[in-house]
């Protein structure tokens, strides 16, 4: 039975190939993001496409009444999400010192805090009807520190405990939850937090596409958490086995600016 999946973050890269995914699986899809005319232009793509509706809601999710505006407008329509993707987000790479606090304490806002406040907004429904869930959308960088993008790394440290813990209290709710937790993937994240320009995002990239595709199969088959690439799996396997100040020693050179 089709759903209605509600995707932020969904003009471009994983966001928008998530919205592709599930619209392919015949779900209806409600795409959030900042650039209307980019949603606008994904929405007739996926209605020609797979023939499911697909709604757009601009709202910017780095403001303090993001959310509750964007759940004004979904009691407004009449939209009952069954499913929400909280993919939204970014990052900075530079000293903790140095970087804008504004666009840290943006980053925060987006990152944490809109996931926390929409999920929280949405939940109680879903398990009313028994049935939906959550896919957050967090990093491999949410498995250690990460030294020059510290605040980042810690924003998907929240995302990867979060989704863990609700996941247990959610158990025998009929409700899929469940992290999405990809390395460097080819999208506008690498050149909006600089990190393209670094080895280590060069050279070991997934496309989104194929990110999205293992976050919509493992979301379907209720994974608890989805690293797509085996490179990736490899690299929080490495976590496990190194010291944490050996491992945030790596990061940080790795990270260098």
């Amino acid at each position: 039975m089709s759903q209605t999946v509600l995707i932020t973050g969904a003009s471009s890269g994983i966001g928008k190939d998530l919205a592709i995914q599930f619209a392919k699986g015949g779900n209806d899809v409600v795409l959030v993001a900042r650039s209307e005319s980019k949603l606008q232009d994904l929405a007739e793509q996926i209605r020609q496409d797979f023939h499911v509706a697909a709604t757009v809601i601009r709202s910017d999710l780095a403001t303090s009444d993001g959310v509750d505006q964007l759940c004004n407008q979904l009691r407004e329509q009449a939209i009952h999400v069954d499913t929400l993707v909280n993919n939204a987000g970014f990052g900075a790479l530079g000293r903790f010192s140095e970087l804008s606090i504004d666009r840290q304490t943006a980053m925060l806002m987006v990152n944490v805090v809109a996931l926390t406040r929409l999920t929280r907004a949405l939940l109680p429904a879903m398990i009313r009807r028994g049935e939906g869930g959550i896919l957050n959308v967090g990093s491999i960088a949410g498995y250690q520190a990460g030294p020059n993008m510290s605040v980042y790394y810690a924003s998907k440290a929240y995302v990867l405990s979060f989704t863990e813990g609700l996941r247990e209290e959610l158990a025998g709710t009929g409700l899929h939850v469940c992290c999405l937790a990809p390395g460097a993937t080819e999208s506008n994240f690498g050149d909006d937090s600089g990190m393209s320009k670094l080895d280590m995002f060069s050279s070991a990239t997934m496309s989104s596409e194929a990110v999205a595709k293992a976050g919509y199969e493992g979301y379907c088959d209720n994974e608890d958490i989805i690293i797509p690439g085996w490179k990736n799996r490899l690299m929080v396997k490495s976590t496990a086995l190194l010291p944490r100040s050996a491992m945030r020693k790596l990061v940080g050179k790795m990270q260098r600016v």
